[in-house]
């Protein structure tokens, strides 16, 4: 395994790569779709992640991505978490989800996460992540979890030689 930003034989690289967190938690209305606001990066090898405005990756060197993220999802009452739904979203539309629907069996928190290999130009294509919670009680606001222990999180990185 090569780490990211290293570079191998035949000048093959791994980069643009970044990885970044929410920095604190994010609430927001029950049923709502929301970009994820993760504000703190890890690393960011191009400077290729926006982390104070539009929250999005928008690599500079053409490529295949590998593109993760993690939202642990909070309902802010016990037994109170119906569906939870991760969102890959590339230039402004979904490109893959990932959801968990409880049915019966309602939580107050549940990670959930997903990944896919993305094809990126290398000038005006990004990529973003959005979530959406329903809750059995609106009474208060859903909430994204995260902080120091960086459980909510986005990263991407070039595959080497795809």
């Amino acid at each position: 395994t090569v780490p990211s930003g290293v570079t191998v034989a035949g000048g093959l690289s791994n980069t643009p790569a970044f990885e970044a967190y929410l920095g604190a938690s994010q609430t927001f209305s029950d049923a709502a779709t929301v970009k994820v606001n993760f504000n703190t990066e890890i690393f960011d090898s191009n400077s290729c992640y926006d982390n104070s405005t539009n929250y999005r990756f928008t690599p500079t060197v053409a490529g295949k991505y590998f593109v993760y993220s993690t939202l642990q999802m909070d309902g802010r009452s016990n037994s109170n978490l119906n569906i939870i739904q991760i969102l890959i979203y590339k230039n402004g539309s979904v490109y893959k989800e990932n959801q968990s629907y409880f049915i019966s069996n309602y939580l107050r928190q549940q990670s959930v996460a997903t990944n896919a290999i993305i094809d990126m130009n290398g000038s005006s294509d990004y990529v973003e992540i959005y979530a959406y919670i329903s809750m059995i009680s609106a009474a208060s606001d859903a909430r994204l979890q995260s902080g120091s222990n960086r459980n909510a999180n986005f990263g991407a990185y070039k595959i080497i030689g795809a």
